[in-house]
């Protein structure tokens, strides 16, 4: 029997191969589908006029089908159209659209679809983790890190629960990672159309998630640097040229709607002032937020997105500009929750707190580790790993912090947890073997 396990979890027809075995997919995908479908969290609650149901991509999905556009992110009863909107990027609200379309706006049929796209998504990046394990490390990384994503709840959460945009952005980003560890490894194979995958990619990734761009110019460099000809210069090129086409719909979109240049999303203005408003401790102040607050819902409505984000832009400068201390304050408090645990609002048990705070800082600690030791050791992509834990996570740090964000990092930090426990598991090998001598 336990052979036969072994066997099932490290099937071994050809040892080199990186690529993942596709057993570790659809144990994926079944495990989510299941726990997706017999715990029913497509039931999403129906209070304030579905808002739960994807908040302001389910509002703006509902207003693309109903043929209003891409619009009205906060609309209520009250305020039922607040005009057209920058506020998200367009991945995933057009995602939503569709599947409203074909099964119906806000029903549990659509909710269904939605979290079972999801749940695929989120095994692919299963597939992933196990050739970024591999690639990375060794297969014996890769069989613990793909397995652990396969079969970890806390991987699986945001795929069986949330109808909003991380698992898309998880996937499509950690594939990217794969491929530009696949272009380091052997730079000389189908250069052109492995940069045209890379920048169709990042525009994916942009229309999804447009904060991971940080990352961008550091992972094209990382892949630059490790190439052996000229030829990889045109394919950059071509991947830039490809980028931009991606975008250029949304971007042209929006100046034609609003009559700014807004290349991604529009909202940073009124974000910055809800994370760093005269209230403010480490978190948004909801509670002023649009879709919370009435007065400030119709003065959004009323002045238009550009000219709202605009003035709320303006009041968080001079919030900061008048409490640097504070500031520095909430950023450091952003970190910390990035890292260890962002407060939880429910009134759950103190164990119950006690033991998630347990299990995320565990989690971040352990992939801090494995980072340090494989810069330690010079793997050669650990300082493109280092590179995304680095940036990725500046945003949120001035903004406002959330579990969810840190979702993107979490098959790197995966990969990271298992190279360091795999590192020890060789060295009390090694250890018992000298005694043993």
């Amino acid at each position: 029997m336990l052979r036969r396990l072994k066997s099932f979890f490290n099937p071994q027809p050809n040892p080199d191969d990186p690529t993942a075995p596709w057993r570790v997919f659809w144990v994926a995908l079944a495990l989510r589908l299941l726990y997706m479908t017999l715990a029913h969290t497509y039931r999403i609650r129906l209070s304030n006029d579905h808002f739960e149901y994807g908040w302001e991509m389910g509002r703006i999905a509902r207003a693309l089908v109903t043929g209003h556009g891409y619009s009205d992110p906060f609309a209520n009863l009250a305020i039922p159209h607040t005009g057209p909107t920058a506020w998200v990027p367009p991945a995933y609200p057009l995602i939503m659209a569709a599947v409203f379309r074909l099964f119906g706006v806000y029903t549990r049929a659509s909710a269904w679809v939605l979290l079972a796209i999801n749940c695929v998504l989120s095994a692919a990046t299963a597939m992933a983790v196990w050739e970024l394990g591999f690639r990375f490390a060794n297969r014996r990384v890769a069989l613990w890190s793909g397995w652990l994503w396969a079969l970890y709840p806390a991987a699986m959460q945001y795929a069986v629960r949330w109808v909003w945009e991380m698992t898309l952005t998880t996937a499509i980003f950690t594939w990217v990672f794969v491929l530009a560890l696949r272009m380091r490894a052997d730079p000389d194979r189908n250069i052109l159309s492995r940069w045209a995958y890379f920048g169709l990619a990042w525009g994916l990734i942009a229309l999804s998630n447009s904060t991971l761009l940080l990352f961008l110019p550091i992972c094209a460099l990382w892949i630059l640097l490790g190439s052996r000809t000229p030829r990889a210069l045109t394919g950059a090129a071509l991947a830039g040229l490809l980028f931009l086409a991606t975008i250029a719909p949304w971007t042209a979109r929006n100046w034609l709607a609003f009559h700014a240049f807004i290349p991604m999303r529009g909202n940073l203005g009124a974000e910055m002032y809800m994370g760093n408003g005269p209230d403010a401790e480490g978190l948004l102040m909801e509670y002023n937020h649009p879709f919370q607050s009435p007065p400030q819902l119709r003065l959004y409505a009323g002045m238009g997105e550009v000219a709202y984000v605009k003035m709320r832009g303006t009041a968080a400068g001079a919030a900061i500009a008048a409490d640097r201390p504070r500031f520095l304050r909430n950023t450091l408090k952003r970190v910390y929750f990035f890292w260890v645990s962002v407060p939880h609002p429910s009134g759950d048990h103190w164990y119950v707190e006690f033991f998630r705070i347990l299990n995320f800082s565990f989690v971040s600690l352990a992939g801090l580790l494995g980072l340090a030791l494989a810069l330690h050791r010079r793997r050669p992509a650990a300082m493109l790993f280092a590179w995304a834990f680095l940036l990725l996570p500046v945003p949120y740090y001035i903004v406002t912090a959330h579990a969810r964000f840190r979702h993107p990092l979490e098959p790197l930090i995966c990969i990271l947890a298992a190279y360091l426990f795999q590192s020890a598991e060789k060295t009390r090998t090694r250890i018992r073997g000298f005694k043993a001598g």
